[in-house]
């Protein structure tokens, strides 16, 4: 059954963007999928260690939990590595409406039991690190939280402020930032503790040969093409969910067309003026593909409308169910076949031979990963006696 928790490769990647937007090269698509879409730096897919025997024999439920916090919220299970610490069943619920939430479908209570399992997972791994004196600096941590500022940035273009980021940040995670500081500081102990303990099985990847590119290149020919697209100024305007805040959104972005009118230099100054706090909308220059997936996310109007634009022209306001645009193109591209040394974005300086390569090493690397994650997983449920108790009875609600 498909793990739904990689317990070290879950660094909360922020995706700073206008919402939904697909631009060619940010998903990996643009290269026909294969060489960057199926590509991860994370640990996933790998089995739980709870559906070996040795796992199964230590997660046995007890005959009787520890002290329960309250009647309606027991432990249901507890690890001692270090230290006794319980986990609640609210603990639990909270994590299984999660996912019952992204996933749309209710969980069974093999899913249930894989959830705690990771969560039991977890918690070995940061006594383990703690135990062993492995430690984040603010500096380390700050660093991290720098690239998503980052991040957000190239999509405002713009450094974006304290407010700016925190929304974000809660869009995204449903924290506010110093839950998620503590929560980012967590999973960078246990990626840093993975790295100390399997740092041979981690150095063995090998990147891949010219001929294992080449052969690459070969079988995968037909899927190996750049869509048809346009470089263009997007300003944005957010709708909202409420109908006053679609009101709102649509006068704003209509006095922005109004005042820009068919000028390309009143659209670059608005894109300016964008940067400016409480402008109400965002603006950037990226790149859309005449795709599938963007018609589904825009509606025909828009894909249509901005590729029958000539450089240089602007559009009216288009609106969507994501907000409101307008575009002004800069650069029209046509649908082209790559080859090894043709550049898989334009302008992007990064050409097809060198997009495979990394996207086969970080193939190579997940599957790494993925198995030094479960080696040491492994490794800490073992013992006599187990570190931890599962207390079953609690897990059929």
């Amino acid at each position: 059954m498909k793990r739904f928790i990689s317990v070290f490769g879950m660094i909360t990647l922020l995706t700073f963007a206008f919402p939904g937007m697909v631009f060619s090269g940010g998903s990996g698509q643009s290269a026909g999928g294969s060489a960057g879409g199926s590509t991860s730096g994370s640990a996933q897919g790998t089995p739980l260690p709870s559906q070996g025997s040795q796992a199964q024999n230590a997660g046995q439920p007890s005959e009787t939990a520890p002290q329960e916090r309250t009647i309606q919220d027991p432990v249901v299970a507890s690890v001692q590595l270090i230290r006794t610490e319980s986990i609640f069943l609210n603990q639990l619920k909270a994590e299984v409406e999660q996912y019952e939430k992204q996933t749309g479908q209710s969980l069974s209570l093999d899913n249930r039991r894989e959830i705690l399992n990771s969560m039991i997972n977890q918690r070995l791994v940061l006594q383990a690190a703690e135990r062993d004196r492995i430690l984040i600096s603010d500096g380390e941590l700050n660093n991290q939280v720098q690239q998503l500022r980052d991040q957000l940035k190239q999509s405002l273009g713009r450094a974006a402020t304290d407010a700016e980021f925190a929304q974000a940040v809660r869009n995204e995670t449903g924290l506010d930032v110093a839950a998620f500081r503590d929560q980012l500081r967590r999973q960078l102990v246990m990626q840093k503790y993975l790295i100390e303990k399997k740092r041979s099985v981690i150095e063995s990847v090998k990147a891949p040969s010219d001929a294992e590119i080449n052969e690459y290149f070969a079988n995968n020919r037909d899927k190996l093409v750049r869509n048809e697209m346009v470089r263009a100024g997007i300003i944005y305007v957010p709708g909202g969910a409420a109908e006053a805040e679609k009101t709102r959104g649509r006068e704003l972005a209509n006095r922005l067309s109004r005042e820009i009118g068919s000028s390309a230099a009143k659209f670059d100054d608005m894109v300016e003026k964008s940067q400016a706090p409480n402008s109400g909308y965002q603006a950037r220059v990226g790149f859309l593909e005449r795709n599938q997936q963007n018609r589904q996310i825009y509606g025909s109007v828009l894909i249509d409308t901005v590729f029958a634009l000539d450089q240089g022209k602007v559009s009216p306001v288009l609106e969507t169910t994501q907000g409101f645009f307008i575009f002004k193109v800069t650069n029209n591209y046509p649908f082209k076949a790559l080859g090894l040394d043709d550049e898989v974005q334009p302008d992007s300086g990064v050409i097809l031979r060198n997009y495979i390569r990394s996207g086969m090493l970080q193939e190579r690397q997940a599957a790494v990963l993925a198995q030094a994650e479960q080696e040491l997983v492994i490794e800490l449920r073992g013992g006599n006696p187990a570190p931890f108790q599962i207390f079953e009875q609690y897990l059929n609600w």
